[in-house]
């Protein structure tokens, strides 16, 4: 069988394509795979390298590549027809445009729209919420398909070392710190928490507190952030990376970077991370932990639809997007996601201008409770636990012979 893919950044790559990747090869190892890692704002340019790295068997096609064949021109190794295009992340429009050209049985996982109701033969949901969500959007209901979140198997994976990682006690009962992997997250949020790390640190004393990186983002990448403290309204701390890039130093601190976060966040007692993929992985494997939305600088966000571009104006565009972003989050009663399924803050969310001292205040009363920290772990599992094994109910349904 031959299985194209397309996706876009590393939540989409770490949360839907390992995972499915994974089981798909270790279902049927002949499978012929490739990956079209679609152009995007939210990613980072290092999709397809990672993807490489951990699945070599599979032909993986970077964006350039991939606008080239989308434009008409394919590379000598493309085949003329595949079996199934899966979507994965980016926008629909790639795994439709695949398709017109090779192909195959079209699924999407998540996402629909009215305008691809014919098109998809099969729409693998999330949950019954995703269901109804499809439904609405002008999916049939007799081709939709529930099978569960792909983010939970791939947290599960990752801290089990099921991808090759040794295990680490650099956060074990102590803090993790997960700043996010986009660019302006890494430009900002990390010199950001660095400084909440620091007052931590002052705060805690000997308390274990690590900081988990994304594979996306490379050691100079990273150095240079941390060189540069961020923008001013970042109020972030200026640090640099140590010890072949598996340290974080700020002044006469040390903070231990980790490359597989779910490995070492297994043993720590807290999390704190940005909203989105980390928030349901440290929920699937059952860490408390604190969600973190600076507004401090909202018009370096990378915020999907028209908003994006507003930003690029001269002149006035950033304070336009500045003002829409936080008129627009206003709508929204929670920005965690184990808290927007719960319908209740399970976990504490601080958002608007945040200060670093507010946050290490927060994150030290939480981590003082340990019960707290040990009923919430187990809450968050249970709440996620009938979600395992998506990645082998979706990949039994698209090896199903064609």
């Amino acid at each position: 069988m031959i299985l194209a893919l397309t996706a876009n950044g590393p939540g989409e790559f770490a949360g839907w394509v390992r995972p499915l990747l994974a089981e798909v090869y270790a279902r049927a190892p002949e499978t012929d795979v490739r990956l079209f890692c679609v152009p995007d704002d939210y990613a980072t340019g290092h999709e397809a390298d990672v993807a490489r790295a951990l699945f070599p068997r599979a032909h993986v096609y970077p964006p350039r590549e991939y606008v080239r064949f989308a434009l008409g021109r394919s590379p000598a190794d493309m085949p003329a027809h595949v079996d199934r295009v899966q979507y994965l992340g980016g926008d629909l429009m790639h795994a439709a445009r695949v398709h017109n050209r090779l192909g195959g049985i079209a699924t999407s996982y998540k996402f629909s729209r009215r305008s691809y109701r014919e098109l998809f033969a099969r729409v693998f949901a999330v949950d019954e919420p995703n269901r109804r969500q499809l439904e609405r959007w002008g999916t049939p209901d007799e081709r939709i398909s529930v099978v569960g979140n792909l983010v939970i198997d791939a947290a599960l994976a990752e801290a089990s070392g099921a991808y090759g990682d040794p295990p680490s006690d650099a956060a074990r009962d102590g803090i993790i710190i997960l700043p996010g992997s986009r660019k302006h997250e890494v430009a900002n949020l990390y010199p950001f928490f660095v400084a909440v790390a620091v007052v931590l640190r002052r705060r805690l004393g000997d308390v274990p507190i690590a900081f988990g990186r994304s594979p996306f983002t490379t050691d100079a990448e990273l150095d240079a952030a941390l060189r540069a403290g961020g923008a001013p309204r970042a109020y972030g701390a200026p640090a640099h990376l140590c010890e072949g890039g598996n340290a974080i130093r700020s002044g006469e601190f040390r903070f231990a970077l980790v490359r597989a976060t779910m490995r070492a966040a297994v043993a720590a007692r807290l999390a704190i991370s940005i909203p989105g993929t980390k928030l349901i992985e440290l929920a699937a494997i059952g860490v408390a932990s604190i969600c973190c939305l600076p507004f401090n600088s909202p018009e370096l966000a990378v915020i999907n639809g028209p908003l994006q571009y507003v930003g690029r104006l001269p002149v006035i565009g950033a304070s336009l997007k500045r003002a829409a972003a936080v008129a627009v989050a206003k709508r929204f009663r929670y920005f965690a996601q184990p808290n927007i399924d719960a319908g209740r803050e399970l976990i504490p969310e601080l958002s608007g201008t945040l200060f670093p001292a507010r946050v290490a205040a927060v994150a030290a009363e939480r981590y003082g409770d340990a019960d707290w920290c040990a009923r919430t772990g187990n809450e968050l599992r249970e709440r996620y636990t009938a979600h395992a094994g998506a990645a082998k109910r979706m990949s039994a349904a698209l090896l199903e012979s064609v």
